[in-house]
């Protein structure tokens, strides 16, 4: 078997394993408590793996800032005024060197909990993940926990100057920091003299509520005030940005999913990660990236392996399900991204953006077979699930310092109530209902297929559209066809966006079986990889591929090259009830209602 596409799920530990039942709308970490890093057992993380993923990431492991009070263990208490939420953002790096305390049941020993768990991970067959976040830190950045000899960030800065190459910050001169929020009175108050810039490239004293407030951004070398470079001598900056790579590098994990990353130069990276990988060749580097002009730099110069394919593949599969965009639109997507699609991770979910099942998205998690298959399914690089996604969580809760907006929140102590109901206290023997039931595994169905089918793990994608906009037996506004092919397996898959249920009859070109080296003819029992539904498939250019595809369904029909029979007249191109291996009996569920696909009335 060639390597494994990753399948990445992606946590935070904080809110992960946090049993509290009852937590407060805005509570500290007494009142909702955290989850732990040793709560993430090896029943847990088998849970993990059972679900098809490869890889997990841990996000907000790195100390950031919290309101929590950790001074008897040497660690400085943050103020407060510049944390967003009691239990603040995983991306206002406080030390890079060190674990976040509410993580740990042993605060001294919390680095050895990290490893610990990092050796679970990989016991269970899962690989690891984390945050690099490049690009800014917490407004109260020190470092307790660096290796003897490393100087802290800002250490030695000249205070005087907006830039100079040797600043790691940038200095707002002659300026406190006054941003548009309460910064407390008398010794309580948050007081900076001069003001940093903020994260989010405010280079003013003044940043607003939706502003990075919380964060300083850090100079790599560039003058933002009359846009000049200045990257040789090498930036202080970079030296100790790559001793943070290998740092964490260094601590066993397999990769990093690094933030924000074209707010960072591109010749950093075309710099720092090659070093990187001089010593951990298998280490991977994953970049969130909005921007498709800059796909193929960050890959081809920056030395990614895999970039985040937000505006790209997210964006037309949301408009697709909540604008009533036409499903034909996503053939621009893998145009857009042809030639680097293995490099692309695909998603649903992720800690930025709204949950699939809430009311600000689709707001019905069963309607998402469709987006799951093809974002899985339309290239072989990864994809990522955020934890609660494969139960349905619907983001209904307004947490505290994360309001009611459809997200998981990241700024506050609190508990998941469907992912507590599923780990049930670690045992993993849990409390579903029976719609998060049959969603979980109609997941575990599709992104298990992503590794087991050759087709869909290294095969060959052909997308079927431009033949079909015609075809009355296909809708090309709310249907999607394409083929993945590799060695003796091919795959015909549809997916319906639709309310309603359809006979789809899918016109397949002669081009396709040369472009694949396929034969023609049908394949007597063809396979159904969802339902498991077996029948004759008529598999030619002469004739219309023909399935049944519930309402926000989807069909992945499995054909076999060593099977294929020339056509004959006994062979209907559909699916008869006696053709099939395995008869539903009375009373018990279909596997297309298992899935929550709707059977044709």
């Amino acid at each position: 078997m060639s390597a494994q596409k990753p399948i990445i799920y992606q946590l935070l530990p904080r809110l992960f394993t946090n049993y509290c039942e009852t937590p407060t709308v805005g509570g500290t970490i007494e009142q909702n408590g955290s989850g732990k890093l040793n709560d993430i057992n090896s029943a847990i993380l088998g849970e993990i793996r059972d679900l098809g993923a490869t890889h997990v990431w841990y996000t907000g492991v790195i100390e950031h800032a919290h309101d929590a009070d950790y001074t008897r263990y040497g660690i400085p208490r943050h103020n407060p005024y510049v944390i967003k939420g009691h239990a603040g953002s995983p991306y206002a790096i406080t030390d890079y060197y060190d674990i976040n305390p509410d993580l740990a049941v042993d605060v001294p020993h919390r680095m050895d909990e990290f490893e610990a768990l990092v050796k679970r991970t990989h016991e269970a067959g899962l690989k690891v993940i984390i945050d690099f976040v490049p690009n800014h830190v917490g407004r109260q950045y020190y470092s307790d926990a660096k290796p003897a000899g490393i100087e802290d960030l800002g250490h030695g800065d000249n205070h005087e100057m907006f830039f100079t190459p040797g600043n790691n910050f940038y200095y707002i001169t002659r300026q406190q920091f006054a941003p548009h929020i309460n910064l407390g009175n008398g010794k309580d108050a948050y007081v900076e003299f001069p003001a940093k810039a903020s994260g989010n490239d405010c280079f003013n004293a003044f940043p607003g509520q939706n502003d990075w407030y919380d964060t300083i951004k850090l100079n790599y070398g560039i003058d933002y005030g009359n846009h000049t470079e200045h990257f040789d001598p090498i930036p202080d900056t970079w030296f100790k940005m790559l001793h943070i790579l290998r740092f964490w590098a260094s601590k066993g994990i397999d990769g990093f999913r690094c933030d924000m990353v074209f707010m960072v130069p591109l010749e950093f990276w075309h710099w720092a990660i090659p070093q990187v990988k001089q010593h951990y060749p298998d280490i991977v580097f994953i970049a969130e990236i909005y921007d498709v002009s800059l796909y193929r730099p960050f890959i081809d110069y920056g030395g990614f392996d895999y970039l985040y394919d937000k505006v790209n593949l997210y964006d037309t599969l949301r408009a697709v399900e909540t604008q009533n965009h036409s499903a034909a639109l996503l053939t621009n997507c893998w145009q857009t991204v042809e030639g680097i699609a293995p490099n692309m991770l695909n998603f649903l979910e992720n800690h930025d953006e709204q949950r699939f099942a809430s009311p600000f998205y689709a707001g019905d998690a069963t309607k998402v077979l469709p987006s799951l298959v093809v974002s899985t399914m339309m290239s072989t690089g990864p994809m990522m699930i955020y934890f609660g996604q494969e139960l349905g969580e619907p983001g209904s809760d307004a947490e505290g310092f994360s309001g009611l907006d459809g997200r998981t929140t990241i700024f506050d102590y609190w508990s998941v109530a469907s992912v507590r109901r599923w780990l049930n206290r670690g045992d993993c023997k849990g409390k579903l209902t029976e719609q998060e039931k049959e969603l979980r595994e109609m997941y575990r169905r599709v992104l298990r297929l992503a590794n087991s089918e050759d087709a869909v793990r290294e095969g060959s994608f052909f997308d079927l559209m431009y033949v079909n906009y015609e075809n009355p037996g296909l809708n090309p506004h709310r249907h999607y066809a394409f083929m993945r092919s590799h060695g003796d397996s091919t795959l015909v898959i549809v997916v319906n966006f639709g309310d309603s249920d359809s006979e789809v009859a899918v016109n397949i070109p002669r081009h396709a079986f040369d472009v694949l080296d396929l034969p023609e003819g049908c394949d007597p029992v063809a396979t159904e990889l969802i339902s498991g539904e077996k029948g004759c498939k008529v598999f030619a250019s002469s004739q219309p591929f023909t399935c049944k595809v519930p309402a926000h369904g989807a069909a992945i029909w499995k054909i076999s090259r060593n099977r294929i029979e020339p056509l004959r007249p006994a062979c209907a191109n559909v699916s008869e009830p006696e053709k099939k291996v395995k008869e539903v009996k009375p009373g018990k569920k279909s596997a297309a209602a298992k899935t929550g696909r709707r059977k044709s009335k």
